[in-house]
């Protein structure tokens, strides 16, 4: 028997730029969708630069994570989408400062845009519920 999807976006969090929610959970599956580095307060990018990207978009993953029952404990695999490749090592800083001893395997690529404007990063990530 096939496991019930369920589809949200808490609260205190970023309003998602398109038709989608933020997670999705089926079971202890959980997967958050392309998350930018935006203030949810404000509804600003929280800097300009990639560091201060970075640490909110972990910032907003703790959050939305809890939402879904689980924690940064739990990644499996995170995807770096970064709009310039040469950004990668300040994002990388700021991604193990965040982090700390967690280390779920990752991807990152170059892209040539991401829909938020300004945003010089975006992730997506795939955890569990314990």
């Amino acid at each position: 028997m096939a496991s019930k999807v369920e589809w949200f976006t808490p609260d205190n969090t970023m309003e998602p730029v398109g038709p989608y929610s933020h997670i999705a959970k089926s079971g202890p599956l959980i997967t958050i969708g392309a998350t930018a580095g935006v203030d949810p307060a404000t509804g600003v990018l929280a800097g300009p630069t990639v560091d201060a990207q970075t640490r909110q978009i972990i910032d907003a993953f703790e959050v939305m994570l809890e939402a879904a029952g689980s924690t940064l404990d739990h990644v499996m695999h995170i995807t770096v989408f970064l709009s310039d490749m040469a950004d990668f090592e300040e994002m990388n800083i700021a991604y193990a400062d965040k982090m700390g001893h967690r280390r779920p395997a990752r991807s990152a690529v170059s892209v040539t845009g991401l829909p938020k404007p300004g945003a010089l990063v975006t992730m997506n990530l795939i955890a569990v519920a314990p």
